[in-house]
């Protein structure tokens, strides 16, 4: 049940640094790719690298379709979120989703990022942000 008595918030920016951090303090987000000209969301567990954004993958799945290929515009979101208290923050991401190729960096990320499905998980996807916004609620 949301309380009535949580009062207004302010809706405050959040500089990109302190967004990206955020970013990286959760273990789920959406990523947001277009499926045969509309749009489409899945929920998948990342984590952040150097500012960039890592998903794990299998071939044959809409991910693998859909965002792997070189040059794939996606948004990724993350969020934490109190209903009850109406605080909390959420982080968008826009850029170019690519497959990370190079042997080294594809098993480091897999030693870092343990999928939360089932499945071999083979292909690492990096997401490259152009565009970062956060905002986070915080009492009025």
């Amino acid at each position: 049940m949301i309380s009535s008595t949580a009062g207004t918030r302010d809706l405050r920016d959040l500089p990109e640094a302190e967004a990206l951090r955020r970013l990286a303090s959760v273990p789920l987000g959406r990523i947001v790719f277009t499926r045969q000209a509309l749009p489409a969301v899945r929920p998948v567990n990342h984590i952040v690298v150097d500012g960039q954004v890592i998903i794990r993958s299998d071939l044959g799945t809409i991910l693998s379709a859909e965002v792997a290929p070189a040059g794939a515009v996606v948004a990724f979101e993350a969020d934490e979120l109190d209903a009850a208290e109406r605080l909390g923050w959420s982080v968008i991401i826009t850029g170019m989703a690519c497959l990370v190729t190079d042997p080294r960096e594809i098993e480091r990320f897999k030693a870092r990022l343990s999928p939360w499905v089932a499945g071999t998980m083979d292909q690492v996807i990096r997401i490259r942000p152009e565009i970062v916004t956060g905002f986070e609620l915080v009492p009025a």
